[in-house]
Protein backbone atom coordinates (compact mmCIF):
# COMPACT_ATOMS: atom_id res chain seq x y z
CA UNK A 1 0.00 0.00 0.00
CA UNK A 2 1.54 3.33 -0.74
CA UNK A 3 2.05 5.64 1.87
CA UNK A 4 0.14 9.14 1.95
CA UNK A 5 2.87 12.29 2.13
CA UNK A 6 5.77 10.22 1.31
CA UNK A 7 7.82 13.34 0.37
CA UNK A 8 11.15 14.11 2.77
CA UNK A 9 9.26 16.32 5.54
CA UNK A 10 12.72 18.68 6.34
CA UNK A 11 13.77 20.35 3.05
CA UNK A 12 16.63 22.21 4.72
CA UNK A 13 18.38 19.37 6.62
CA UNK A 14 18.32 16.05 4.76
CA UNK A 15 20.04 13.26 5.01
CA UNK A 16 20.94 10.30 2.59
CA UNK A 17 17.04 9.33 2.34
CA UNK A 18 17.99 5.62 1.35
CA UNK A 19 19.44 4.70 4.79
CA UNK A 20 18.58 7.70 7.02
CA UNK A 21 14.80 7.85 7.50
CA UNK A 22 11.96 5.64 8.00
CA UNK A 23 8.28 7.27 6.86
CA UNK A 24 5.87 5.99 9.72
CA UNK A 25 2.57 7.74 7.84
CA UNK A 26 0.09 5.08 7.22
CA UNK A 27 -2.17 3.47 8.95
CA UNK A 28 -1.90 3.01 12.84
CA UNK A 29 -4.15 1.48 15.29
CA UNK A 30 -6.30 4.00 16.94
CA UNK A 31 -8.35 4.90 20.08
CA UNK A 32 -10.57 7.89 20.93
CA UNK A 33 -10.37 8.50 24.63
CA UNK A 34 -13.40 10.99 25.32
CA UNK A 35 -12.61 11.20 28.91
CA UNK A 36 -8.46 11.12 28.95
CA UNK A 37 -8.37 8.54 31.43
CA UNK A 38 -6.21 6.52 29.06
CA UNK A 39 -3.25 7.47 31.12
CA UNK A 40 -4.78 6.17 34.12
CA UNK A 41 -5.84 2.81 32.74
CA UNK A 42 -2.17 2.92 31.27
CA UNK A 43 -2.92 2.57 27.48
CA UNK A 44 0.37 2.82 26.43
CA UNK A 45 0.26 -1.10 27.60
CA UNK A 46 -2.13 -2.09 25.64
CA UNK A 47 -1.70 -4.84 23.07
CA UNK A 48 -4.34 -3.26 20.61
CA UNK A 49 -6.49 -0.54 19.76
CA UNK A 50 -10.04 -1.10 18.83
CA UNK A 51 -9.84 1.49 15.38
CA UNK A 52 -7.33 2.37 12.81
CA UNK A 53 -6.18 5.66 11.48
CA UNK A 54 -4.54 6.91 8.44
CA UNK A 55 -1.59 8.82 9.72
CA UNK A 56 -1.01 11.98 8.94
CA UNK A 57 -4.55 12.88 8.43
CA UNK A 58 -6.63 14.12 11.95
CA UNK A 59 -8.99 12.00 12.90
CA UNK A 60 -11.89 14.49 12.16
CA UNK A 61 -11.14 14.51 8.34
CA UNK A 62 -12.14 12.19 5.58
CA UNK A 63 -8.71 11.15 4.83
CA UNK A 64 -8.09 9.47 8.04
CA UNK A 65 -10.69 7.22 7.28
CA UNK A 66 -11.98 7.83 11.15
CA UNK A 67 -14.17 10.91 9.96
CA UNK A 68 -15.39 12.27 13.56
CA UNK A 69 -16.20 15.81 14.34
CA UNK A 70 -16.53 15.54 17.76
CA UNK A 71 -14.76 16.87 20.75
CA UNK A 72 -12.04 14.20 21.77
CA UNK A 73 -10.19 15.06 24.57
CA UNK A 74 -7.56 12.69 23.82
CA UNK A 75 -6.68 10.45 20.91
CA UNK A 76 -4.14 7.24 21.08
CA UNK A 77 -2.05 5.55 18.19
CA UNK A 78 -0.12 2.44 18.02
CA UNK A 79 2.30 1.31 15.91
CA UNK A 80 5.10 -1.86 15.93
CA UNK A 81 8.16 -0.77 13.79
CA UNK A 82 10.83 -3.82 12.57
CA UNK A 83 14.10 -1.64 13.18
CA UNK A 84 17.88 -3.25 11.41
CA UNK A 85 20.70 -3.54 13.40
CA UNK A 86 22.01 -1.22 11.32
CA UNK A 87 19.25 1.47 11.99
CA UNK A 88 20.07 1.28 15.83
CA UNK A 89 23.89 1.26 15.63
CA UNK A 90 23.87 4.57 16.03
CA UNK A 91 21.17 7.26 17.80
CA UNK A 92 17.38 7.01 16.23
CA UNK A 93 14.87 9.62 16.74
CA UNK A 94 11.29 9.93 16.19
CA UNK A 95 10.15 13.17 14.59
CA UNK A 96 6.67 14.54 14.70
CA UNK A 97 5.26 17.74 11.89
CA UNK A 98 2.79 18.84 14.09
CA UNK A 99 0.48 16.98 16.96
CA UNK A 100 -2.11 19.11 18.69
CA UNK A 101 -2.06 19.69 21.06
CA UNK A 102 -0.25 17.69 23.84
CA UNK A 103 2.09 15.08 22.94
CA UNK A 104 3.24 11.82 25.40
CA UNK A 105 4.92 8.88 23.62
CA UNK A 106 5.72 5.90 24.69
CA UNK A 107 8.60 3.40 22.81
CA UNK A 108 8.52 -0.16 23.89
CA UNK A 109 6.44 0.38 26.88
CA UNK A 110 8.75 3.11 28.22
CA UNK A 111 8.04 7.63 28.25
CA UNK A 112 10.07 9.14 25.63
CA UNK A 113 9.11 12.53 26.32
CA UNK A 114 6.20 14.91 26.13
CA UNK A 115 5.59 17.95 23.78
CA UNK A 116 3.18 21.17 24.20
CA UNK A 117 2.27 23.29 21.27
CA UNK A 118 -0.30 21.34 18.45
CA UNK A 119 1.26 23.71 15.83
CA UNK A 120 5.49 23.43 15.51
CA UNK A 121 7.73 20.13 14.42
CA UNK A 122 9.65 18.44 17.60
CA UNK A 123 11.68 15.07 18.19
CA UNK A 124 12.93 12.81 20.88
CA UNK A 125 15.89 10.82 21.12
CA UNK A 126 14.73 7.38 21.46
CA UNK A 127 18.27 5.13 20.95
CA UNK A 128 17.67 4.05 24.44
CA UNK A 129 14.31 3.21 24.21
CA UNK A 130 14.47 0.82 20.95
CA UNK A 131 15.95 -3.07 19.60
CA UNK A 132 16.68 -4.59 16.74
CA UNK A 133 13.55 -6.06 15.51
CA UNK A 134 10.26 -5.15 16.38
CA UNK A 135 9.46 -1.67 18.49
CA UNK A 136 5.99 -0.75 19.34
CA UNK A 137 5.36 2.63 19.69
CA UNK A 138 2.42 4.57 21.50
CA UNK A 139 1.09 8.62 21.10
CA UNK A 140 -1.21 10.14 22.90
CA UNK A 141 -2.37 13.68 22.02
CA UNK A 142 -4.33 15.30 24.60
CA UNK A 143 -6.61 18.16 22.89
CA UNK A 144 -8.84 21.22 25.31
CA UNK A 145 -9.28 24.26 22.51
CA UNK A 146 -12.08 25.57 25.10
CA UNK A 147 -9.67 25.74 28.10
CA UNK A 148 -8.75 29.22 27.32
CA UNK A 149 -5.22 28.27 27.73
CA UNK A 150 -4.03 26.79 24.60
CA UNK A 151 -3.85 28.84 20.76
CA UNK A 152 -6.48 26.44 18.61
CA UNK A 153 -6.34 29.21 15.33
CA UNK A 154 -9.53 28.80 13.46
CA UNK A 155 -10.72 25.53 14.87
CA UNK A 156 -14.09 25.76 15.97
CA UNK A 157 -14.50 25.94 20.04
CA UNK A 158 -18.61 25.23 19.20
CA UNK A 159 -19.57 21.80 18.14
CA UNK A 160 -20.35 22.66 14.91
CA UNK A 161 -18.34 25.24 12.56
CA UNK A 162 -19.32 28.68 12.49
CA UNK A 163 -18.69 32.09 11.25
CA UNK A 164 -14.70 31.91 10.65
CA UNK A 165 -14.09 29.13 12.75
CA UNK A 166 -14.37 25.68 11.11
CA UNK A 167 -13.36 21.89 11.78
CA UNK A 168 -11.22 21.27 14.40
CA UNK A 169 -7.96 19.01 14.19
CA UNK A 170 -7.24 16.89 17.23
CA UNK A 171 -3.27 14.75 17.34
CA UNK A 172 -1.03 13.78 14.65
CA UNK A 173 -1.91 15.82 11.75
CA UNK A 174 1.78 15.79 9.97
CA UNK A 175 4.37 13.38 9.19
CA UNK A 176 5.88 10.95 11.56
CA UNK A 177 9.54 9.53 11.30
CA UNK A 178 12.37 7.89 12.27
CA UNK A 179 15.81 9.28 11.97
CA UNK A 180 18.71 7.73 12.43
CA UNK A 181 22.05 9.56 12.58
CA UNK A 182 25.76 8.90 13.69
CA UNK A 183 26.41 9.21 17.39
CA UNK A 184 27.87 12.75 16.64
CA UNK A 185 25.54 15.03 14.40
CA UNK A 186 24.55 18.06 12.82
CA UNK A 187 21.20 19.21 15.05
CA UNK A 188 20.55 22.44 13.22
CA UNK A 189 22.15 25.43 10.92
CA UNK A 190 21.48 28.90 11.15
CA UNK A 191 22.17 31.35 7.84
CA UNK A 192 22.28 34.95 7.59
CA UNK A 193 22.17 36.63 4.15
CA UNK A 194 25.86 38.78 3.62
CA UNK A 195 24.87 39.66 -0.07
CA UNK A 196 27.20 42.92 0.24
CA UNK A 197 30.37 40.83 1.24
CA UNK A 198 29.72 38.20 -1.00
CA UNK A 199 29.22 35.33 1.44
CA UNK A 200 26.99 34.21 4.08
CA UNK A 201 27.29 33.99 7.90
CA UNK A 202 26.72 29.94 9.21
CA UNK A 203 25.90 28.74 12.73
CA UNK A 204 25.77 25.40 13.13
CA UNK A 205 24.52 23.19 15.93
CA UNK A 206 26.07 19.90 16.72
CA UNK A 207 25.79 16.98 19.36
CA UNK A 208 28.31 13.98 20.53
CA UNK A 209 31.16 14.03 20.99
CA UNK A 210 33.46 16.22 18.95
CA UNK A 211 37.23 15.46 19.78
CA UNK A 212 39.28 16.10 16.35
CA UNK A 213 36.42 16.78 14.53
CA UNK A 214 35.68 19.03 11.69
CA UNK A 215 33.28 20.70 9.85
CA UNK A 216 32.77 21.37 5.97
CA UNK A 217 30.39 23.33 4.61
CA UNK A 218 29.98 23.55 0.65
CA UNK A 219 27.94 26.17 -0.99
CA UNK A 220 26.86 25.16 -4.62
CA UNK A 221 24.71 27.00 -7.58
CA UNK A 222 23.33 25.23 -9.81
CA UNK A 223 25.50 22.24 -9.43
CA UNK A 224 28.92 24.26 -9.53
CA UNK A 225 30.66 24.49 -6.50
CA UNK A 226 30.64 28.44 -5.19
CA UNK A 227 32.31 28.19 -1.50
CA UNK A 228 33.96 26.01 0.77
CA UNK A 229 35.21 26.53 4.35
CA UNK A 230 36.19 23.97 7.18
CA UNK A 231 36.22 24.65 10.54
CA UNK A 232 37.18 22.65 13.59
CA UNK A 233 33.83 21.49 15.22
CA UNK A 234 32.75 22.61 18.45
CA UNK A 235 28.98 22.14 19.78
CA UNK A 236 28.20 25.74 18.43
CA UNK A 237 30.18 26.61 14.88
CA UNK A 238 29.80 30.03 13.64
CA UNK A 239 31.75 31.26 10.26
CA UNK A 240 31.60 33.07 7.31
CA UNK A 241 31.44 31.13 4.03
CA UNK A 242 32.38 32.80 1.08
CA UNK A 243 30.81 33.06 -2.00
CA UNK A 244 32.37 33.23 -5.43
CA UNK A 245 29.16 33.51 -7.38
CA UNK A 246 26.16 36.09 -6.33
CA UNK A 247 22.62 35.48 -7.12
CA UNK A 248 19.75 36.92 -5.20
CA UNK A 249 16.48 35.37 -4.40
CA UNK A 250 13.79 37.42 -5.38
CA UNK A 251 9.99 38.04 -5.58
CA UNK A 252 9.63 35.14 -8.74
CA UNK A 253 13.06 34.59 -9.33
CA UNK A 254 13.96 32.09 -6.70
CA UNK A 255 17.62 31.74 -7.02
CA UNK A 256 18.32 29.35 -4.17
CA UNK A 257 22.06 27.50 -3.52
CA UNK A 258 22.37 24.21 -2.15
CA UNK A 259 24.39 23.82 0.46
CA UNK A 260 26.66 20.76 2.41
CA UNK A 261 27.63 20.37 5.62
CA UNK A 262 30.14 17.25 6.42
CA UNK A 263 31.06 16.34 9.90
CA UNK A 264 34.61 14.39 9.70
CA UNK A 265 33.19 11.43 12.15
CA UNK A 266 30.56 10.85 9.23
CA UNK A 267 27.21 12.55 9.73
CA UNK A 268 26.08 14.64 6.47
CA UNK A 269 23.31 16.69 5.44
CA UNK A 270 22.23 18.40 2.32
CA UNK A 271 20.29 22.23 2.68
CA UNK A 272 19.83 24.86 0.87
CA UNK A 273 19.52 28.59 1.83
CA UNK A 274 19.24 31.88 -0.40
CA UNK A 275 20.82 35.25 -0.86
CA UNK A 276 18.46 38.03 -0.45
CA UNK A 277 18.70 41.99 1.04
CA UNK A 278 15.31 42.60 3.08
CA UNK A 279 15.18 46.11 4.29
CA UNK A 280 12.18 48.71 5.20
CA UNK A 281 12.81 51.66 3.65
CA UNK A 282 10.52 54.79 4.95
CA UNK A 283 7.14 53.86 3.71
CA UNK A 284 7.89 50.78 1.78
CA UNK A 285 10.10 47.19 1.87
CA UNK A 286 12.68 46.54 -0.75
CA UNK A 287 14.05 43.50 -1.46
CA UNK A 288 17.77 43.85 -2.99
CA UNK A 289 17.30 47.66 -2.78
CA UNK A 290 14.11 47.63 -5.19
CA UNK A 291 10.90 48.83 -3.39
CA UNK A 292 8.47 46.03 -3.78
CA UNK A 293 4.48 46.38 -3.32
CA UNK A 294 3.36 43.30 -1.18
CA UNK A 295 0.39 41.80 -3.07
CA UNK A 296 -0.75 39.17 -0.35
CA UNK A 297 -3.49 36.61 -0.16
CA UNK A 298 -5.03 35.64 3.20
CA UNK A 299 -4.22 31.55 2.91
CA UNK A 300 -5.71 29.73 5.94
CA UNK A 301 -4.48 26.17 4.81
CA UNK A 302 -7.57 24.63 5.06
CA UNK A 303 -8.74 21.56 3.29
CA UNK A 304 -12.30 19.75 2.68
CA UNK A 305 -10.68 15.86 2.57
CA UNK A 306 -7.40 16.93 5.19
CA UNK A 307 -8.66 19.96 7.11
CA UNK A 308 -5.41 21.34 8.33
CA UNK A 309 -3.07 18.85 6.03
CA UNK A 310 -3.13 18.88 2.54
CA UNK A 311 -3.89 15.57 0.77
CA UNK A 312 -0.53 15.92 -1.56
CA UNK A 313 2.74 17.59 -1.97
CA UNK A 314 1.45 18.49 -5.20
CA UNK A 315 -1.34 20.45 -3.62
CA UNK A 316 0.53 22.94 -1.88
CA UNK A 317 2.00 23.54 -4.62
CA UNK A 318 -0.80 24.43 -6.36
CA UNK A 319 -2.06 27.05 -3.52
CA UNK A 320 1.15 28.99 -3.96
CA UNK A 321 0.74 28.75 -7.74
CA UNK A 322 -2.89 29.91 -7.97
CA UNK A 323 -2.57 32.69 -6.29
CA UNK A 324 0.54 33.73 -8.19
CA UNK A 325 -1.18 33.36 -11.28
CA UNK A 326 -3.92 36.12 -10.35
CA UNK A 327 -1.14 38.52 -9.60
CA UNK A 328 -0.42 37.98 -6.21
CA UNK A 329 3.46 37.67 -4.78
CA UNK A 330 2.62 36.14 -1.43
CA UNK A 331 0.46 35.17 1.40
CA UNK A 332 -0.71 35.82 4.87
CA UNK A 333 -0.21 32.13 6.55
CA UNK A 334 -2.99 32.95 8.85
CA UNK A 335 -4.24 31.45 12.38
CA UNK A 336 -1.97 28.82 11.95
CA UNK A 337 2.06 27.39 11.53
CA UNK A 338 2.40 25.93 7.74
CA UNK A 339 4.47 23.04 7.25
CA UNK A 340 7.88 23.11 6.27
CA UNK A 341 7.38 21.65 2.79
CA UNK A 342 4.71 24.67 2.14
CA UNK A 343 7.33 26.97 2.88
CA UNK A 344 9.96 24.95 0.80
CA UNK A 345 7.43 25.49 -2.48
CA UNK A 346 7.67 29.33 -1.75
CA UNK A 347 11.33 29.41 -1.60
CA UNK A 348 11.72 27.42 -4.45
CA UNK A 349 9.07 30.16 -6.58
CA UNK A 350 9.93 33.34 -4.93
CA UNK A 351 6.73 33.61 -3.03
CA UNK A 352 6.91 35.94 -0.02
CA UNK A 353 5.03 34.91 3.24
CA UNK A 354 4.31 36.17 6.67
CA UNK A 355 4.62 33.64 9.37
CA UNK A 356 2.13 33.30 11.50
CA UNK A 357 0.88 31.55 14.64
CA UNK A 358 -2.56 30.76 15.79
CA UNK A 359 -3.28 32.59 18.80
CA UNK A 360 -7.39 32.33 18.87
CA UNK A 361 -8.55 30.69 21.50
CA UNK A 362 -5.69 32.09 24.06
CA UNK A 363 -6.59 34.22 26.88
CA UNK A 364 -4.30 37.27 26.14
CA UNK A 365 -5.77 39.18 29.20
CA UNK A 366 -3.50 38.40 31.35
CA UNK A 367 0.53 37.05 31.54
CA UNK A 368 -0.22 33.41 31.99
CA UNK A 369 -0.68 33.90 28.27
CA UNK A 370 2.98 33.97 27.58
CA UNK A 371 3.88 30.55 28.90
CA UNK A 372 1.25 28.71 26.42
CA UNK A 373 2.32 30.59 23.64
CA UNK A 374 6.25 32.14 23.63
CA UNK A 375 7.72 28.31 23.83
CA UNK A 376 6.10 27.36 20.68
CA UNK A 377 6.30 30.40 19.03
CA UNK A 378 10.28 30.14 19.72
CA UNK A 379 10.02 27.00 18.42
CA UNK A 380 8.72 28.35 15.18
CA UNK A 381 11.15 30.85 14.90
CA UNK A 382 14.00 28.51 15.25
CA UNK A 383 12.17 26.10 12.57
CA UNK A 384 11.82 28.69 10.29
CA UNK A 385 14.79 31.10 9.98
CA UNK A 386 16.40 29.89 7.09
CA UNK A 387 13.31 30.47 4.71
CA UNK A 388 13.98 33.44 2.39
CA UNK A 389 10.54 33.80 1.37
CA UNK A 390 9.76 34.54 4.71
CA UNK A 391 9.84 38.34 4.90
CA UNK A 392 8.15 39.10 8.69
CA UNK A 393 6.48 37.70 11.54
CA UNK A 394 2.67 38.07 12.76
CA UNK A 395 2.37 36.33 16.33
CA UNK A 396 -1.05 37.31 16.87
CA UNK A 397 -3.99 38.38 14.72
CA UNK A 398 -7.00 40.86 15.95
CA UNK A 399 -6.16 40.62 19.45
CA UNK A 400 -8.97 42.98 21.11
CA UNK A 401 -11.54 43.52 23.88
CA UNK A 402 -11.78 39.64 25.02
CA UNK A 403 -15.26 38.81 23.56
CA UNK A 404 -15.85 36.90 27.05
CA UNK A 405 -15.02 39.72 29.71
CA UNK A 406 -14.27 42.59 27.49
CA UNK A 407 -11.63 43.12 29.40
CA UNK A 408 -8.63 44.26 27.59
CA UNK A 409 -5.60 42.75 26.55
CA UNK A 410 -2.23 42.81 28.21
CA UNK A 411 -0.50 44.65 25.54
CA UNK A 412 2.92 43.33 27.73
CA UNK A 413 2.29 40.47 26.69
CA UNK A 414 2.37 41.39 22.95
CA UNK A 415 5.56 43.23 23.62
CA UNK A 416 7.39 40.58 25.16
CA UNK A 417 6.88 38.67 22.41
CA UNK A 418 7.70 41.26 19.97
CA UNK A 419 11.46 41.85 21.82
CA UNK A 420 11.91 38.25 22.21
CA UNK A 421 10.68 37.58 18.45
CA UNK A 422 13.53 40.56 17.53
CA UNK A 423 16.00 38.53 20.02
CA UNK A 424 15.38 35.26 18.07
CA UNK A 425 15.52 37.41 14.44
CA UNK A 426 16.74 40.75 14.15
CA UNK A 427 16.34 40.58 10.37
CA UNK A 428 12.95 40.52 10.10
CA UNK A 429 9.87 42.93 10.80
CA UNK A 430 7.58 41.93 13.72
CA UNK A 431 3.41 42.86 13.31
CA UNK A 432 2.82 42.75 17.38
CA UNK A 433 -0.97 41.87 16.12
CA UNK A 434 -2.62 42.06 13.11
CA UNK A 435 -5.49 44.35 12.94
CA UNK A 436 -5.34 44.78 16.94
CA UNK A 437 -5.09 47.04 19.48
CA UNK A 438 -0.89 47.29 18.76
CA UNK A 439 1.28 47.51 21.68
CA UNK A 440 4.59 47.63 20.08
CA UNK A 441 5.04 47.00 15.68
CA UNK A 442 7.52 47.61 13.18
CA UNK A 443 4.66 47.34 10.07
CA UNK A 444 1.38 49.18 11.40
CA UNK A 445 -1.20 47.33 10.17
CA UNK A 446 -5.49 47.76 9.92
CA UNK A 447 -8.46 45.42 9.11
CA UNK A 448 -11.26 46.76 7.05
CA UNK A 449 -13.70 44.83 5.16
CA UNK A 450 -15.80 48.00 3.28
CA UNK A 451 -17.21 46.73 0.28
CA UNK A 452 -18.03 50.00 -1.84
CA UNK A 453 -14.76 51.07 -3.27
CA UNK A 454 -15.40 54.97 -2.76
CA UNK A 455 -16.19 54.34 0.33
CA UNK A 456 -13.40 52.45 0.99
CA UNK A 457 -10.82 55.39 -0.38
CA UNK A 458 -12.11 58.11 1.60
CA UNK A 459 -10.51 55.95 4.99
CA UNK A 460 -7.27 56.36 3.16
CA UNK A 461 -6.78 59.56 1.58
CA UNK A 462 -6.29 62.23 4.89
CA UNK A 463 -2.85 59.86 4.38
CA UNK A 464 -2.28 61.47 0.98
CA UNK A 465 -1.96 64.95 2.62
CA UNK A 466 -0.27 64.39 5.90
CA UNK A 467 -3.19 63.77 7.38
CA UNK A 468 -3.97 60.68 9.98
CA UNK A 469 -3.58 57.44 8.70
CA UNK A 470 -7.31 54.91 8.93
CA UNK A 471 -7.31 53.30 12.40
CA UNK A 472 -10.23 51.50 13.21
CA UNK A 473 -8.87 51.85 17.13
CA UNK A 474 -7.50 55.17 18.08
CA UNK A 475 -8.73 55.15 21.75
CA UNK A 476 -6.51 51.83 22.04
CA UNK A 477 -3.68 52.43 19.87
CA UNK A 478 -1.20 55.27 17.94
CA UNK A 479 0.29 55.37 14.94
CA UNK A 480 3.92 56.11 15.23
CA UNK A 481 4.95 56.73 11.38
CA UNK A 482 5.84 53.23 10.71
CA UNK A 483 5.17 51.72 7.18
CA UNK A 484 1.48 50.90 6.59
CA UNK A 485 -0.34 47.67 5.63
CA UNK A 486 -3.80 47.07 4.95
CA UNK A 487 -4.07 43.50 5.82
CA UNK A 488 -7.12 42.35 5.49
CA UNK A 489 -9.69 43.59 3.31
CA UNK A 490 -12.24 42.49 0.37
CA UNK A 491 -13.41 39.30 1.45
CA UNK A 492 -16.37 39.60 -1.07
CA UNK A 493 -19.35 36.42 -0.69
CA UNK A 494 -19.69 34.87 -3.70
CA UNK A 495 -21.26 31.25 -3.72
CA UNK A 496 -25.02 31.91 -5.94
CA UNK A 497 -25.15 28.05 -6.06
CA UNK A 498 -25.53 28.17 -1.66
CA UNK A 499 -28.46 29.79 -0.08
CA UNK A 500 -27.97 32.96 2.18
CA UNK A 501 -28.71 31.36 5.46
CA UNK A 502 -26.05 28.42 6.00
CA UNK A 503 -23.16 30.72 4.40
CA UNK A 504 -21.73 34.19 4.97
CA UNK A 505 -18.89 36.05 3.28
CA UNK A 506 -18.33 40.01 4.21
CA UNK A 507 -20.89 42.63 2.94
CA UNK A 508 -23.82 42.31 0.61
CA UNK A 509 -24.04 39.91 -1.19
CA UNK A 510 -23.17 40.77 -5.02
CA UNK A 511 -25.55 40.09 -7.48
CA UNK A 512 -23.44 38.91 -10.64
CA UNK A 513 -19.51 38.04 -10.95
CA UNK A 514 -19.39 41.05 -13.12
CA UNK A 515 -20.22 43.11 -9.40
CA UNK A 516 -17.38 40.73 -7.69
CA UNK A 517 -15.17 41.96 -10.35
CA UNK A 518 -16.17 45.51 -9.66
CA UNK A 519 -15.39 45.41 -6.13
CA UNK A 520 -12.13 43.45 -6.52
CA UNK A 521 -10.37 45.58 -8.66
CA UNK A 522 -11.86 49.29 -7.20
CA UNK A 523 -10.73 48.26 -3.98
CA UNK A 524 -7.44 47.00 -4.99
CA UNK A 525 -7.01 49.80 -7.28
CA UNK A 526 -7.36 52.09 -3.83
CA UNK A 527 -4.54 50.79 -2.08
CA UNK A 528 -2.12 50.15 -5.35
CA UNK A 529 -2.41 53.86 -6.15
CA UNK A 530 -1.62 54.98 -2.71
CA UNK A 531 1.86 55.79 -2.21
CA UNK A 532 1.86 55.43 2.05
CA UNK A 533 0.40 52.33 1.64
CA UNK A 534 3.12 49.44 1.13
CA UNK A 535 0.94 46.20 1.11
CA UNK A 536 -2.32 44.57 1.04
CA UNK A 537 -3.74 41.50 1.95
CA UNK A 538 -7.06 40.15 0.00
CA UNK A 539 -9.47 37.82 1.89
CA UNK A 540 -8.72 34.96 0.92
CA UNK A 541 -7.71 32.29 -1.17
CA UNK A 542 -10.91 30.09 -1.37
CA UNK A 543 -13.78 29.11 0.16
CA UNK A 544 -13.75 27.06 3.72
CA UNK A 545 -16.90 25.30 4.50
CA UNK A 546 -19.66 28.13 5.84
CA UNK A 547 -17.17 31.21 4.79
CA UNK A 548 -18.06 31.79 1.24
CA UNK A 549 -15.70 34.77 0.20
CA UNK A 550 -12.54 33.29 -1.50
CA UNK A 551 -11.41 33.49 -5.07
CA UNK A 552 -11.72 29.60 -5.42
CA UNK A 553 -13.91 26.92 -4.68
CA UNK A 554 -13.02 24.88 -1.21
CA UNK A 555 -12.03 21.99 -3.42
CA UNK A 556 -9.58 24.47 -5.19
CA UNK A 557 -11.77 24.41 -8.13
CA UNK A 558 -12.30 27.98 -10.20
CA UNK A 559 -15.88 30.30 -9.25
CA UNK A 560 -15.42 32.41 -11.56
CA UNK A 561 -15.43 33.10 -15.31
CA UNK A 562 -12.24 33.09 -17.43
CA UNK A 563 -13.12 36.72 -18.52
CA UNK A 564 -13.26 36.92 -14.21
CA UNK A 565 -10.21 35.73 -13.44
CA UNK A 566 -8.33 37.54 -16.28
CA UNK A 567 -9.96 41.07 -14.96
CA UNK A 568 -8.91 40.36 -11.32
CA UNK A 569 -5.45 39.43 -12.95
CA UNK A 570 -4.81 42.66 -14.02
CA UNK A 571 -6.25 44.37 -11.06
CA UNK A 572 -3.74 42.95 -8.88
CA UNK A 573 -0.88 43.41 -10.95
CA UNK A 574 -0.74 46.72 -11.91
CA UNK A 575 2.08 48.77 -10.91
CA UNK A 576 1.43 50.62 -7.56
CA UNK A 577 2.89 54.09 -6.46
CA UNK A 578 5.13 52.95 -4.29
CA UNK A 579 7.18 51.20 -7.01
CA UNK A 580 6.82 54.17 -9.11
Amino acid sequence: MSIPRPEYPRPQLIRDPEKSWLNLNGNWEFEIDFSASGKDRRFWEHPSFSQTITVPFCPESPLSGVNCKDFMAAVWYRRTVTLTPEQVSGRVFIRFGAVDYEATVWVNGKEAGTHKGGYVSFGFDITDFVKEGENVIVVCAEDDNRSRRQPRGKQSSLYYSHGCDYTRTTGIWQTVWLEFTPKTYIESYKVISQQDNSAVSLTVKLDGCLKDVTLTAEAFYEGKSVGSVTRKAKNVTAFELPLSEVHLWDVGQPNLYDLKLTLSSGDKVDGYFGLRDLRWDGDCMRINGRPVFQRLILDQGFYPDGIYTAPTDEALQKDIDMCMDLGFNGARLHEKVFEERFLYWADKKGYLVWGEMANWGLDTTNGNALTAFLPEWLEELERDFNHPSIVGWCPFNEVWLDAATAALPDKSVLSAVYYATKAVDPTRPVIDTSGGFHAITDIYDVHNYEQEPEKFRTLFEPMLNGGEPYDAFPKYEKYEGQPYFVSEYGGTWWNPSQDTENNWGYGNRPTCEDEVLRRFAGLTAVLLENPKICALCYTQLTDIEQEQNGLYSYDRSRKFSDRIYDGMRAAMSAKAAIEE
